[in-house]
């Protein structure tokens, strides 16, 4: 049976040491959970471990013989694959194409070309092993994100794998999805493949991990089985602290409506939608991916035309050309995909933060630079941002502190309607908290906060309504006593007898 070691492995960049003597050990056929906050080391160990970057010291060993990789195709040919968080697609090419990249001499025929018809049926095989119903020749470009990610999956399947990295392999997928993931890790098991499992979603490690290493500040504070260790010990070993209470609701008093949708129709949403959004409450959207909910958040937000319906901010009807409107409305949107409409990531965090509201700070077409670094410092400061400097590119941050600034840009705004889609995906118990306050903070200040998220007990716990979506319109509200995962699952499943 394969065995992977990682023995006192350090690693610095411009002299911060990220890593510090960490030890980790797999088995084959084992799930080994990789457990810490945003910021802890894990994805840099794991890239480690893949051959994007080089220890400064330690060592890799596999079956006892040690491994110098100098690239990631060395860390490839010892059959070790990473499945990154953040997805390395190509939007413009087919989920064909994308699968072919870095394997086309497999398919090549005697005089070089590329032999479609085997390339697809090979690429049917692998969609269906995870479960994703699309044809081949479908452009990544019209997936959605947890469609992308089962793309990413199957890419990493194509080859002789002995240790699979999974870096946050199920933040965007639906409940459906990720029981077909497990059952894809179980497959892996029987096959004698170690699994490397990083997620903050601990129930997720108690179903499908054996042992948890767990990270903080860069060090290994311990390994333990899944069996033998409670939730809480994960969480305080996590962030150096006892977490209390995950979803800490302050009491709702609401105020003025602050949006109103009447019977509101886009492209995207075909039939009518009504809602309301008070300000001093948290509103969330809930259902199924592909109900609706990212598409209600952009009509909200400006990025889709309303073409029919009426849309009110305080009693007036108002019409959105684009998002520069939306926002002078006092409308701020915290997409789901950070990446790509979130942040300029080879920029720094000094001109992300600043890029919203940049038309405070300049003087006769020329940015205010000295008032622009104190701006970014005391928003990196407020918000507890873990940062070298404002002048880091966003793109080295870890997720958790690249989604901060993601808040930070808009909050500086202060905006009367928050729209948040996904907000904690793929960031760890602390920086969740951390957010949760923010929420709060907003809330309590008066603002509307309309809150998409696939995390059922986060919705419940934080929301003070829930409007379930299916089938793109608004199956039912929930309210009170009517707010349990019953009643909600009841109404995504659009079975008879639901109570709101």
């Amino acid at each position: 049976m394969p065995r992977l070691e990682m023995r006192e492995i350090e690693k610095s960049f411009s002299g911060v040491q990220v890593l510090r003597k960490v030890n980790l050990s797999v088995e084959g056929g084992e799930v080994h959970a990789l457990l810490g906050e945003n910021g802890a080391g894990k994805s840099t160990l794991m890239k480690t471990l893949a051959g994007v970057y080089h220890p400064d010291a330690g060592e890799i060993l596999i079956d006892g013989a040690p491994q110098k990789f100098r690239g990631v195709l060395d860390s490839r040919r010892a059959g070790i694959t990473i499945i990154h968080q953040e997805l390395n697609l190509f939007p413009n090419l087919s989920i064909e194409e994308n699968l072919l990249i870095g394997y086309e001499d497999e398919f090549r025929n005697a005089i070089g070309w590329i032999q479609y018809s085997r390339l697809r049926s090979r690429v049917r095989e692998l969609l269906d092993r995870v479960g994703l119903d699309r044809d081949p020749s479908t452009p990544v470009s019209v997936l959605g994100i947890g469609e992308r990610q089962l793309v990413e999956i199957a890419r990493a399947l194509q080859q002789e794998v002995r240790f699979l990295i999974m870096d946050e392999p199920t933040a965007a997928l639906t409940d459906k999805e990720t029981r077909r993931l497990f059952e894809i890790i179980r497959d892996l098991k029987r096959h004698e493949v170690g699994v490397i499992y990083i997620s903050h979603r601990l129930e997720e490690l108690f179903a499908i991990a054996d042992r948890v290493t767990v990270l903080r500040d860069g060090m290994s504070v311990g390994t333990y089985s899944m069996r033998a260790v409670s939730e809480d010990v994960l969480v305080e070993r996590m962030v150096g602290r006892s977490v209390e209470n995950r979803y800490p609701k302050v009491k709702s008093h609401p105020g003025d409506v602050i949006l109103e949708l009447k019977d509101v129709k886009t492209r995207a949403l075909p039939h009518p939608i009504s809602i309301t959004v008070r300000s001093g409450e948290i509103v969330g959207l809930g259902g199924m991916m592909g109900a609706g909910r990212t598409e209600l958040a952009r009509a909200i937000s400006g990025v889709d035309r309303v073409l029919s319906g009426k849309m009110l901010m305080f009693g007036r009807e108002v019409r959105f050309r684009g998002p520069r409107d939306a926002m002078a409305h006092g409308v701020a949107f915290v997409t789901e995909d950070r990446k790509d409409d979130g942040l300029l990531l080879p920029f720094s965090v000094r001109f992300n933060l600043a890029l919203p509201s940049l038309s405070s700070r300049h003087r006769f077409g020329f940015v205010l630079g000295k008032q622009e670094r104190k701006f970014a410092e005391h928003w990196v400061k407020r918000l507890a941002i873990r940062v070298h400097s404002t002048e880091q590119p966003v793109v080295n941050l870890s997720g958790g502190n690249q989604q901060k600034v993601v808040f930070a840009k808009w909050l500086a705004l202060d905006p009367k309607l928050l729209v948040l889609d996904e907000p904690t995906r793929g960031v760890d118990v602390g920086a969740k908290q951390e957010i949760y306050q923010l929420m709060n903070e907003m809330k309590v200040r008066g603002k509307g906060i309309l809150m998409v998220s696939s995390d059922l007990p986060e919705l419940l716990g934080m929301c003070d309504r829930v409007y379930v979506l299916r089938d793109r319109t608004v199956a039912g509200e929930l309210t009170g006593d009517q707010m349990t995962q019953e009643i909600f699952m009841t109404l995504v499943a659009g079975r008879q007898g639901a109570q709101a």
